[in-house]
């Protein structure tokens, strides 16, 4: 970490050099007011922080010795509630379409401008942590709220904003993850209070005074605690800031499967600051096999991509969380459209055009208010099939799903989801999880890959899958069982198949063999590795 300051007078040390930015726009960014700002939200909330990761792995622990998750019993007054959250607060209040991206000018110019109503502006899974990547997004995101955001193509295109643009709402990093490059007194600063409090020391009074606010995707929490710990940041943080209670709104991804137990909980926790909850596909699956990763056999699940979001648990999952939004005034939206549009193979188009309108005509039908699409050329399609539904309403939020009732049985019925472990599949897990490490290794979270937008997410469920395939002595379609053996020589075979079509010049510049490393370590250890991003993390700048 060279380039790290001495000790300041507040207790902060911070790296200085941030390739992509002037000096100046470093001290900006990095001024020593904004570091003062989230320095104490650390000092006064950190230790909170460790005591709820800590409860994770107590709970893990229970589950790997025979216990289940059920529904809360000392809470149940709050599920069956008549409370409701805030109304929708300014520029959120149609969501039919939502576009998520990384946090890169020429990005975040598509985004806004792409006619969705929401820009999920991702510091998390679509994002690497590098120490470039976290600083150089904040300094856009100024811009871009100032209006002055610019890009120039290397070819001499030039981006700038639209008059019209999407609703802003950056992704901070989860609870778990450190930010080595900000220390206070001495430890680095949780990464979650660093990304989300920068942002609003920056720029909650300018979105004030436009008329909207500073609003956020909250992800991988797996406790009603945790959404409280990040309400009373919230709270401090407008306290300081001079900002009335609940000027900032939060949209909570129930993409853990703890969480799932806990929706009605965490809006009531945040239901000053809540924005509603988002449900998704490839954490919900990755954390499902975590959750239960000492019991394999009992929640396996088959080739990823058979999994959908009609498969028994996965349909349970989301009727609830539309039913409980709804019962609270929040806003319910639906998960990621991750294909990229092919510029050569229309037939492609047409194929998975037809998968996405299909999807988002369940999501809409069952009552979610919005969906998330992963290209520009997505919105389109989702806005059309919202407003089939919504009409000239700007969302559901008056449907209440009265008929869903869900169990704690329904929500862990994983064995019962159709579908083969195929040799395909397994070679398809480890194929994408390389390749998407070797690019977040240099530096990109958001990756395309045999036309889809893939993001840590997907690199968690390939890893684990395998993992759980491992542990639970799967036998493939093709009769060879899965051994660490036979995923290590099918890693050997993708590694030689992709030097063979990049060429040895491009393969030995690039992080193929730290990728490799990752992947043998989060898929192939005797222990469940948490979280790829971890281990991963000690491999950049």
């Amino acid at each position: 970490m060279g380039g790290l300051t001495g000790v300041t007078t507040r207790g902060v040390s911070v790296v200085r050099d941030v390739p992509g930015l002037t000096p100046a726009q470093v001290d900006a960014v990095l001024s020593e007011d904004a570091l003062a700002f989230v320095a104490g939200l650390h000092r006064t909330f950190g230790a909170r922080r460790d005591e709820l990761l800590a409860a994770r792995a107590v709970r893990r622990a229970a589950i790997a010795a025979g216990g289940s998750l059920d529904f809360l019993p000392d809470t149940a007054h709050i599920r069956d509630g008549d409370w409701q959250v805030a109304p929708p607060a300014p520029g959120l209040v149609d969501r039919r379409a939502e576009i998520t991206g990384p946090t890169d000018a020429k990005m975040l110019i598509n985004a806004l401008n792409s006619g969705a109503k929401v820009f999920m502006a991702d510091f998390e899974d679509a994002n690497v942590p590098t120490w470039s990547n976290m600083v150089v997004g904040q300094h856009n995101l100024s811009e871009a709220i100032a209006g002055t955001l610019g890009f120039v193509n290397p070819d001499g295109r030039r981006y700038t904003l639209n008059e019209t643009t999407a609703t802003l709402v950056p992704r901070p990093r989860g609870w778990h993850l450190p930010e080595r490059h900000v220390l206070v007194d001495g430890q680095p600063i949780v990464a979650a209070l660093f990304d989300a409090g920068l942002y609003l020391f920056r720029n909650a009074l300018a979105l004030r005074a436009a008329g909207r606010g500073p609003y956020f995707y909250l992800p991988k929490m797996e406790s009603h605690l945790e959404a409280r710990l990040w309400n009373d940041v919230f709270t401090a943080a407008q306290a300081e800031l001079g900002l009335p209670v609940g000027t900032v709104r939060a949209t909570v991804l129930i993409e853990t499967l703890p969480a799932a137990f806990e929706m009605a909980e965490i809006l009531y926790e945040l239901r000053e600051h809540s924005a509603g909850l988002n449900a998704g596909r490839w954490d919900y699956m990755f954390s499902t096999i975590k959750t239960f990763a000492s019991r394999p056999a009992e929640f396996l699940l088959p080739d990823r991509n058979s999994v959908t979001m009609t498969v028994p648990f996965l349909r349970a999952y989301s009727e609830l969380l539309v039913a409980t939004c709804h019962r609270h005034g929040a806003h319910a939206i639906g998960g990621m459209a991750a294909f990229i549009p092919s510029r050569r193979d229309p037939e492609v188009n047409t194929v998975a055009l037809a998968k996405v309108r299909a999807d988002k005509e369940r999501e809409s039908g069952d009552g979610f208010d919005g969906s998330w699409v992963a290209h520009p050329d997505l919105v389109p399609v989702c806005t059309e099939v919202f407003d089939g539904v919504l009409g000239a309403a700007p969302n559901q939020l008056g449907r209440q799903r009265d008929d869903v009732h869900v169990t704690a049985a329904d929500l862990l019925a994983v064995r019962d989801t159709p579908g083969a472990i195929t040799a395909a599949g397994l070679r398809g897990n480890i194929s994408v999880g390389v390749r998407y490490l070797e690019s977040w290794l240099r530096g990109t979270g958001a990756v395309g890959i045999d036309n889809l937008m893939e993001d840590a997410a997907t690199a968690e469920i390939s890893r684990s899958q395998i993992f759980q395939w491992i542990a639970a002595g799967v036998t493939l379609d093709d009769g060879r069982s899965v051994t660490a053996e036979l995923v290590r020589a099918t890693l050997t075979e993708v590694l030689d198949e992709i030097r063979a079509m990049v060429g040895e010049q491009i393969y030995d510049g690039g992080r193929w063999k730290d990728a490799a490393a990752v992947f043998e370590e989060t898929a192939l250890g005797e222990r469940f590795v948490e979280f790829l991003t971890l281990p991963a993390y000690e491999r950049i700048d």
